[in-house]
């Protein structure tokens, strides 16, 4: 394997590169139909839920499907069934909702991570591959040495040019979903907080 050079692996960086490519793709749709709608969420739980018509509120979150929205459905659809479970059923669609819009991210962290060691061994395989080549033909001379030696380093450019995209998108996209889980926390407190006012007695 080693003194079939590096070749191999650049088909492999190839490879790796067009998959990173569709998982940017494929992940950038799904964030797009997810946009951060927290004020208008918020909006609608305010004036829903403060006249007391929690399936206006429903219908009204409903329309905006995404995931914050989702999630807020998820407990005002429970809204009945009190406090506690309310909370319960809201964890659960954060949760699930999550980890729906994170699938695929570990390819672009693992590309990110792996890529340059991968064109390294690459480099690494393609120098040994020189120098056996060197011995066998008894060729000599520092420019046939360079020569070899920059040939292989290609694999190192490669797996690096593949690398700095994936890691880019990919703390691009976590940053995303991260302000989209803050939200999703954000609106359900709402949530808990407007059925806690309906549930406690009136003062007086």
């Amino acid at each position: 394997m080693a003194l079939a050079g590096g070749d191999w692996v650049l088909a492999l960086l190839l490879v790796a590169s067009i998959g990173s490519v569709a998982v940017m793709v494929d992940r950038w749709k799904v964030f797009q139909t997810n946009k951060s709608r927290a004020d208008e969420l918020a909006q609608v739980l305010a004036d829903k839920l403060g006249a007391g018509d929690v399936d206006g509120a429903i219908r009204d979150a409903k329309a905006i499907n995404n995931m914050e929205s989702r999630v807020v459905v998820a407990g005002l659809e429970r809204f009945a069934m009190g406090h506690g479970a309310v909370e319960d059923y809201l964890s659960a669609a954060l949760i699930r909702e999550r980890s729906v819009l994170e699938r695929r991210l570990i390819v672009l962290g693992t590309l990110g991570n792996n890529a340059p060691f991968v064109g390294l061994f690459g480099t690494v395989l393609g120098i040994i591959k020189s120098f056996n080549d060197l011995a066998v033909t008894g060729s000599s001379g520092v420019s046939v040495v360079m020569a070899g030696i920059s040939t292989a380093l290609v694999a190192t450019a490669f797996g690096i040019l593949v690398a700095i995209p994936a890691v880019v998108a990919n703390n691009y996209f976590h940053n995303r979903l991260d302000d989209l889980t803050s939200s999703s926390e954000r609106l359900s407190r709402l949530v808990l907080s407007h059925l806690h006012s309906r549930q406690s007695p009136p003062r007086g």
